[in-house]
């Protein structure tokens, strides 16, 4: 029932109650209450939607309506009568005390029925409503301020399709069929396999973008933009480039326009909700999907949105968490304690501890003892529970500061908190403990203190930190056991991290963990587009070998070479057979653009010129 019907009932029953006070006895009134209660459960019962939710669920309906009434209202400055809101909220005159019990109220019930269905769902499981960034929005500045002129705007926007990820803006082109589309590949066990299939025009729109990015003239992607305005990895390079021009804005905008654009090609089937879609990262047509919503989660997590980044990273990981080609569990606990989701990050890390090892990375190492500790910080939870938690982050502390010793003063150093003199001048987290690091082990601790170091400038945490710092050198000196036992870990894993590492690393920009990647992977040529290939790529389409280049492209020497000889081309194919080919004809136009040469410098004579006598005309010409 709407408010608007509720407000003319209760009038209804006002206006009536007061007619019979003038004309019936107390006797008669009494039973036209009743009569008239009973006429209001079946005018309730008349409407079979009713029916399916409780008779609560209506009064707090209401109570939500009248609250909102309310503090427009007192927003407005309009003054509040006592009488009116009595009959409103009939809990009396204190609005604002209403107002923070009617918020209890909700956060309870909220609370409780999302911590049982929590339980229920798989840890990697996806809600359609928490990809829309609007959702967490509201729940910080409420739907008034999020929404505003929206509402009134809907009426007048043109038809689009409905979709979860982003909504059709009225600023971009009119959207058309770009030449994508999804097929499914196979179904076993459950697990439904799909992927992203390009037709013959969009393909011939990939072979434009390649050779826009050969030109290095970012000018040429917005051309190419122009004509095709839903062509991804136009999309995704034209991005990075308003991003590192600090136009962020643009940069945004261009992502969730080829996020659109992808999931207007969605299979029937294809689920984001399911957790039983799967995309293989190693065809080129399904990279360009995963980097998109990868720039996206972090555009939502730099907008203050890390619940809703949070979604998408679970999405992400969902679409082949065996082989987590973006390496999303490296960021996955930053992102679940940003957005304060402690237990997530715990069940995830007991669920997968035995089959992937999470402890062996320091950014779960250290992030599940700090969910510990801000778990035992909570005000409802029991002394003995309090003192159980407290316990379970101080081992996990300390465990987490012996397996990974060089994380310490760096992150110290980020958060400008000087460290103890007993502390620096101990050899187990002195400079030797940052050297003796192999070379994964670095690139993986200089990820996490360069990601996480703002999640430790508090404090109690700090406190906290110093506590478990001085029990571990304690540990230390009387040579506990453990400590020989992580050194040998240390010593056989971590030497060389794998590929999904290192384009997680690329693609994440922090200073700390990029200065640790081999040259292996820094001397080679990175594309926005597609950072890292995998090895094993499948390529469905090859692009045709192009056999002039443009003039506009050659240099000056390859101009002169094709001025004096037509036919001589400096292309380079790339199979071996070809090379060697190429190589021939190379030195065959060499030796006959050399013969020309010397042909054509014997042959220059050089005659003075002949003045005339007359000197006055040679001043003329002079001046």
């Amino acid at each position: 029932m709407s408010s608007r019907a509720l407000r003319r009932l209760k009038g209804e029953q006002r206006a009536q109650a007061a007619l019979n006070a003038l004309k019936l006895t107390d006797e008669d009134e009494e039973e036209q209450m009743k009569s008239d209660e009973t006429a209001h459960k079946q005018k309730n019962i008349s409407n079979i939607f009713e029916l399916i939710g409780e008779a609560d669920v209506d009064v707090s309906v209401s109570d939500e309506e009248t609250a909102e009434r309310l503090i427009d209202r007192k927003q407005e400055g309009a003054p509040l009568e006592k009488d009116a809101v009595k009959d409103d909220l009939s809990v009396g005159d204190d609005i604002d005390a209403f107002l923070e019990t009617l918020e209890k109220k909700k956060g309870m019930s909220y609370q409780s029925a999302d911590h049982i269905a929590t339980e229920n769902r798989p840890v990697l499981y996806v809600e359609h409503r928490n990809l829309n960034p609007e959702t967490e929005l509201k729940r910080y500045f409420g739907a008034r301020a999020v929404l505003g002129d929206q509402r009134s705007k809907q009426r007048q926007r043109q038809f689009h399709r409905c979709t979860w990820m982003t909504i059709f803006k009225d600023t971009w082109p009119r959207f058309s069929r770009p030449g994508i589309s999804m097929s499914l590949v196979e179904s076993k066990d459950g697990i439904q396999h799909f992927t992203f299939e390009h037709n013959r025009d969009y393909q011939q729109v990939q072979f434009k973008f390649f050779d826009a990015v050969e030109s290095m003239d970012p000018n040429n992607f917005v051309v190419l933009l122009q004509l095709n305005p839903y062509h991804i990895d136009s999309l995704l390079q034209l991005s990075d480039v308003c991003r590192i021009q600090e136009d962020q804005e643009t940069a945004r905008d261009l992502i969730e326009r080829a996020l659109y654009s992808f999931e207007c090609a969605f299979h029937p089937v294809f689920s984001l909700t399911s957790g039983t879609c799967r995309l293989d990262y190693r065809r080129p047509e399904n990279r360009a999907f995963y980097l998109v919503l990868f720039k996206h989660m972090t555009f939502l997590e730099k907008r203050g949105c890390p619940r809703t980044a949070l979604e998408y990273c679970k999405l992400i990981l969902s679409l082949d968490p065996d082989n987590d080609p973006l390496c999303m569990l490296l960021i996955f606990d930053f992102l679940c304690l940003r957005c304060r989701e402690y237990t997530t990050l715990i069940r995830l890390y007991e669920e997968w501890e035995v089959h992937r090892n999470l402890s062996q990375l320091p950014n779960f190492s250290f992030s599940v003892a700090l969910s510990y500790y801000h778990l035992s910080q909570q005000e409802d939870i029991s002394p003995v529970e309090n003192q159980q938690l407290k316990q379970k982050s101080n081992v996990l502390l300390q465990n987490a500061l012996i397996m990974f010793p060089g994380a310490l003063m760096p992150l110290l150093d980020l958060c400008t908190v000087q460290p103890d003199a007993v502390v620096s001048s101990h050899a187990f987290f002195g400079p030797s403990s940052q050297i003796g690091q192999p070379p994964a082990l670095s690139e993986l601790v200089s990820l996490y203190v360069g990601r996480c170091h703002s999640l430790w400038k508090e404090a109690g945490l700090m406190l906290w930190l110093e506590e478990n710092v001085r029990k571990v050198l304690k540990r230390v000196d009387l040579h506990d056991p453990y400590l020989e036992d992580c050194q040998n870990k240390r010593k056989q894993r971590y030497q060389s991290a794998p590929r999904n590492i290192h384009r997680h690393v690329l693609m994440s920009e922090i200073k700390e963990a990029t200065a640790t990647l081999p040259l292996e992977v820094t001397t080679q040529p990175g594309m926005g587009f597609d950072p890292l290939p995998p090895l094993d790529s499948i390529v469905s389409y090859i692009r045709p070998e192009r056999q002039n280049m443009g003039a506009s492209n050659e240099s000056t020497l390859s101009l002169f070479f094709r001025s004096l000889l037509p036919n001589f081309n400096l292309q380079r194919p790339e199979d071996r057979q070809e090379v060697a080919r190429a190589g021939r004809e190379l030195n065959q136009e060499v030796n006959r653009l050399m013969v020309a040469m010397r042909d054509m410098l014997a042959n220059i004579q050089f005659h003075e010129p002949q003045w005339e006598n007359n000197h006055e005309r040679d001043e003329e010409e002079w001046d």
